[in-house]
């Protein structure tokens, strides 16, 4: 059994606007936000398969709503009170307000004297006092012992308090935690951020592993970004997790194109149905290919060999990590915009490289040093190229054309049927590489499904999708020397900025 006992303390996720309610002793429940944290942990709880036992406990400013309520109903939680300084009135409040009978209470403290001000205690007070007549358990008495999974996790980091927790859930030991530190880390209090390490002893939302969102002007667009890799059929349950986490509008593709066994999607009325592309290639055999490419594009993969490029399937190795991050931070310029990974440490490289299982890399040696290489994904049905890049130094030894070349020849060992290399419409220069290697513009299906009443209007004003997408290619051709001088701009003066810092030092 997992004992959790969790303290909710402040009703937003904002600290500052919590701090504003709890000052102004607001307690409406009808704000945009109300609980947000705290829901997304109760429904993490009811997701998971472990035996738990959550005790809630909570103040006169973050009493359940019917939306909180309607989570905790069932026999893995108990709502509790967390005493501020009226016990008898908070007790009375919290059973009307839940119509739930209340058996426990804790006691909320506080050390600094604003926070004691902010409560509305007295300045000697750190904590309420309670009457000895007072009818309810203190939960503090519990023969238990307790472990704080906010602190731990800051102190120890996350697979060392992973764990220790499964240490404390043998023992019997009550985890406590706040919901103000699901997301965040404070080093004043040295708490957070917990996510990750609950995530994995609940063994719960997997599903959003490979999610993330992204803030388009007002709205939080949520999407999977291996949606390529696997088809995707949206349930209520999935969209109710993303809305919860603040996402307003949910984005996916449609992938009949290479997988027979697609479940048939029925999409809602609400949707916007729009079309995407993709850069795609079918692969039959690596013939068929040669053939289909042009001679100018036959005589670069020629052109390499003849300039002793030597091209292979590579283990992903330190080695290999090594020569990735000097290709990374060769040049903060390539093909005339900013290079998105310069900068970026030899560590973070090897990490991400180390994390794709199902993955091959393909490289380019010149000698003893790595001259470009080509990344291949392998999902369901499909192969992708997230990564192909050489230095800028060898750009006369056609070193790319040659990594694509072996990747058709990987492809065609592994039976991949479909090989797609990101987009076309955004970089006239790389779209005609695409071109010449034999990947076409494939239309595909997007859709957006909105979650919120601002998600809702969002697709309704056409502002759900990144400009660079809404915009016809007339417009948006014509402005991209434009696009790109202000993101070289802004690469040179983020450079000029660390050498300042550095030389300051």
């Amino acid at each position: 059994m997992i004992k959790i006992r969790i303290d909710v303390d402040y009703p937003y996720a904002s600290r500052m606007k919590s701090f504003l309610y709890v000052a102004l002793r607001i307690k409406s429940n009808k704000s945009e936000g109300y609980l947000k944290l705290s829901r997304i942990i109760a429904q993490m709880i009811n997701e998971s398969p472990e035996q738990i036992k959550a005790y809630w406990f909570f103040t006169p400013y973050t009493i359940p709503d019917r939306r909180m309520l309607e989570l905790l109903n069932n026999e893995k939680h108990e709502v509790a009170l967390h005493v501020a300084t009226d016990p008898f009135k908070e007790w009375k409040t919290l059973e009307k307000k839940t119509n739930c009978k209340i058996q426990y209470y804790t006691i909320h403290g506080t050390q600094r004297v604003l926070a004691r001000l902010l409560w509305g205690r007295k300045l000697n007070q750190a904590r309420a006092p309670i009457p000895q007549d007072f009818p309810l358990k203190c939960f503090h008495d519990r023969p238990e012992h307790t472990m704080s999974l906010d602190r731990n996790r800051y102190l120890h980091g996350y697979e060392t308090v992973v764990e220790q927790a499964q240490g404390w859930i043998q023992q019997g030991v009550i985890i406590t935690l706040h919901p103000d530190w699901l997301f965040r880390i404070s080093k004043k209090t040295k708490r957070g951020p917990i996510y990750d390490a609950l995530k994995t002893m609940l063994d719960v939302d997997s599903d959003l592993d490979t999610i993330s969102i992204r803030k388009s002007l007002s709205v939080q667009v949520a999407r999977d970004f291996r949606e390529y890799y696997k088809s995707i059929n949206p349930t209520k349950a999935f969209l109710t997790k993303l809305q919860i986490r603040g996402a307003d509008i949910f984005t996916f593709i449609e992938r009949k194109w290479c997988s027979d066994t697609t479940t048939t999607i029925n999409p809602s009325p609400e949707w916007i149905k729009t079309q995407d592309n993709i850069a795609l290639l079918k692969i039959k055999d690596y013939q068929t290919w040669w053939n289909t490419i042009g001679k100018k594009t036959r005589n670069m993969v020629r052109k390499a060999e003849k300039d002793n490029i030597q091209i292979s399937v590579t283990p992903q190795t330190d080695k290999l990590a090594e020569g990735i991050w000097k290709i990374y931070n060769e040049t903060p310029i390539r093909q005339g915009r900013a290079f998105p990974h310069y900068g970026e440490t030899l560590k973070t490289i090897a990490a991400n490289m180390h994390t794709e299982k199902n993955s091959t890399y393909i490289t380019a040696y010149l000698g003893e040093e790595l001259a470009g290489f080509i990344q291949i994904l392998h999902g369901d049905n499909i192969a992708i190229l997230p990564n192909i890049l050489s230095m800028q130094k060898y750009s006369d030894k056609a070193v790319n054309n040659a990594l694509i070349a072996k990747a058709i020849e990987v492809c065609v060992e592994k039976n991949e049927h479909w090989l797609m290399y990101g987009r076309i419409g955004n970089h006239p220069s790389l779209d005609r590489f695409k071109e010449n290697n034999g990947f076409t513009k494939f239309p595909i299906t997007r859709y957006y499904i909105p979650l919120t009443s601002k998600g809702k209007l969002a697709t309704k004003l056409g502002l759900h999708q990144e400009l660079k997408d809404a915009l016809p290619d007339s417009i948006k051709y014509p402005l991209l020397p434009a696009v790109n001088w202000a993101s070289r701009t802004k690469m040179r003066a983020k450079i000029a900025l660390k050498k300042g810092e550095a030389q300051e030092i």
